[in-house]
């Protein structure tokens, strides 16, 4: 298979059957300083065009190894800037299929300035449409800022996604360490690994399944047909993923990052079919929020606002990962999680499933924050610290601090909690909150008042 017809292959396997039109077919380089003398290379080494997947409209590129080993150039760039300009006119995803390897050198300062225009529109779509980059083969030096500057990233276990190649890190080399390759690079939250190309595009396909097209329209014209009062088969807050899918409408699971940070689960589902971001304290790895976890979390906190995606919070943590290599970072990492769930305009509502101990409880969404709705299950926990950390600090013993913590009705007679539950019923009380809080507004008009 040739190059072009193996990146229009890939375009194929994603969108829906015969959906794909091509834009900019018979785009060439021209002339630049260094390469004044350009081939007329296929489609300059990127295919690009327009489809669909589930009926929806995306735009996608997909970048062609056997060109210059896929390497972006002045017009490849174009090619793709003008696909986001499109993209971001009719508001709808930008999919990104890389097998890149990097800056076509030939261009010299050409290919600089056309990387900087591609970041440029990047990031003026950020927030405005959903943006997902599909590594399948290379994506390194400036392309793989593409990642960063998406919104999710998927990888092949044969795709590479780099600034600097192993081997030129000192002290490394690939069989050492393979910094580039899926496992590494899903395990420290860059992308979301997959064995096969075929297992990637049905990832993306999903994802772009639930995803509302832009930040002006929803995606949830589905009808549910899952009971609103169903009962929970799952009343057990060890595993986050598991209570977080019998919560959601049947089938509508889909978590994202599952293997980086997994004592935070981040997910979507649909409640009575409406989208909602979750984020959830995993208590089978750990109930202490880590440095990664927080990043994690704020980063799809501030996915769900941007794109008016309500949130729910499940809260069961009893404090901070109290090692020395979290504490390099763990303040700043908090700070943004806490600052992403307070400035966060859509409905939250907070389910506390376990503990909520100490400040690490605060930044999961607590009242305190603005939680517009905070439920706890009857048998939840609620404390300024965990006891056994306590006793260290105070010397007393851990069972009577923990004889001290105050249950989920105590919490509620202070107002901390607005509602206290069974587990067994909360699917059918989060539904409810979300949709009494379906017509809240991130600003208050007001012209005066009426005294």
């Amino acid at each position: 298979m040739s190059g072009t017809s193996k990146a229009l292959g890939r375009i194929a396997s994603l969108l829906d059957d015969s959906s794909f039109a091509e834009i900019g077919a018979l785009v060439t380089a021209r002339s630049t300083d260094l390469n004044t003398d350009p081939k007329a290379l296929a489609s300059d080494g990127c295919v690009t065009g327009y489809g669909t997947i589930g009926g929806r409209c995306v735009y996608v590129y997909s970048q062609d190894a056997s060109v210059l080993g896929g390497s972006i150039g002045e017009m490849h760039a174009r090619k793709i800037v003008n696909l986001y300009d499109m993209a971001i006119r009719t508001g709808s995803p930008v999919i990104g299929i890389v097998d890149c390897a990097g800056m076509r050198l030939e261009e010299g300062s050409d290919a600089l300035y056309a990387f900087g225009r591609i970041y440029g529109r990047m990031t003026k779509a950020s927030g405005v449409i959903p943006q997902i980059t599909a590594v399948v083969g290379n994506c390194g030096g400036g392309a793989g800022l593409f990642s960063g500057l998406s919104d999710f990233t998927f990888i092949s276990k044969d795709g590479k996604l780099f600034v600097n190649a192993p081997d030129c890190l000192a002290g490394n080399y690939t069989a050492k360490n393979d910094t580039a390759g899926a496992a590494f690079q899903s395990e420290i939250g860059n992308a979301d690994s997959y064995e096969t190309e075929a297992e990637l595009f049905a990832a993306v396909r999903q994802l772009v399944s639930v995803l509302p097209s832009n930040n002006e329209t929803s995606n949830d014209d589905e009808q549910c047909t899952d009971d609103l009062n169903r009962l929970l088969a799952v009343t057990s807050a060890s595993s986050a993923a598991a209570l977080v899918e019998n919560i959601g409408d049947a089938g509508s699971f889909v978590e994202v990052r599952s293997k980086f940070a997994p004592s935070v689960v981040t997910a979507f589902v649909k409640l009575d079919g409406v989208l909602t971001g979750v984020v959830a304290n995993n208590a089978e790895v750990s109930k202490a929020l880590t440095a990664d976890a927080c990043d994690k979390a704020a980063d799809f906190v501030k996915f769900c606002d941007a794109f008016d995606i309500q949130i729910l919070s499940l809260t069961n943590v009893n404090g901070f990962d109290n090692t020395v290599e979290n504490e390099k970072r763990i303040a700043r990492s908090a700070a943004a999680l806490a600052a992403g769930f307070a400035s966060a305009t859509v409905p939250k509502v907070n389910v506390i499933v376990g503990d909520a101990i100490g400040n690490a409880a605060n930044i999961m969404n607590a009242k305190a924050l603005g939680c517009d709705m905070t439920i706890s299950w009857d048998n939840a926990k609620v404390g300024i610290m965990d006891g056994k950390l306590a006793s260290q600090i105070t010397g007393t013993s851990a069972s009577d601090i923990d004889a001290g913590m105050s249950g989920a009705c105590d919490a509620a007679r202070r107002g901390y909690v607005d509602q206290v539950i069974s587990a067994a019923d909360t699917r059918k009380y989060v539904i409810a909150a979300f949709e009494m809080l379906y017509s809240k507004s991130g600003e208050v008009y007001k012209k005066h008042t009426s005294i």
